[in-house]
């Protein structure tokens, strides 16, 4: 089952359970969704619809932060909440260890002509990454750490 159809069956799920918050989260989803294909024309596959929860997860925790900041702790729990249903459909994030061990890797293969690689190969270095790792880290941390493996 595709990961698209597993949130239909759960907003249908949601639906006959009469559980409107999560309902309603998952609507907003199916919409960004189903906004992309309509866009970009084409039928989106599990890497795009996951990269569709990423950037709305994003956009929840920025509007946390700052329904925090302006002491509005109703609404913080509403995306807090939010953020709970939407990262349920994303796949597992990769440990601390496993990443150092991926730009590591990169590291090596990028440099396989035994070239020094040095801050302007950052954009190499995360074009090599990005694809491998979409979805299974947060790519801020990403770059920290290509950033610490170039400097050092």
């Amino acid at each position: 089952m595709s990961l698209k159809d597993r949130i239909t069956e759960d907003m249908k799920a949601a639906l006959k359970a009469k559980d409107t918050a999560r309902l309603g989260a998952i609507r907003l989803l199916l919409a960004a969704v189903k906004q992309k294909e309509v866009d970009e024309r084409v039928v989106l596959d599990d890497a795009a619809v996951v990269a569709v929860i990423e950037k709305l997860t994003k956009q929840r925790k920025d509007s946390l932060a700052q329904y925090q900041a302006a002491n509005r702790p109703e609404l913080a729990a509403a995306e807090q909440f939010e953020i709970t249903v939407l990262s349920a459909y994303l796949p597992e994030k990769m440990g601390a260890a496993d990443l150092a061990d991926a730009v590591a890797a990169a590291v090596a293969e990028t440099s396989a002509n035994g070239e020094q690689l040095g801050p302007a190969d950052m954009g190499r270095l995360m074009a090599v990454l990005k694809p491998r790792l979409a979805g299974k880290a947060d790519m801020a941390e990403v770059s920290k750490l290509v950033k610490a493996a170039l400097a050092g």
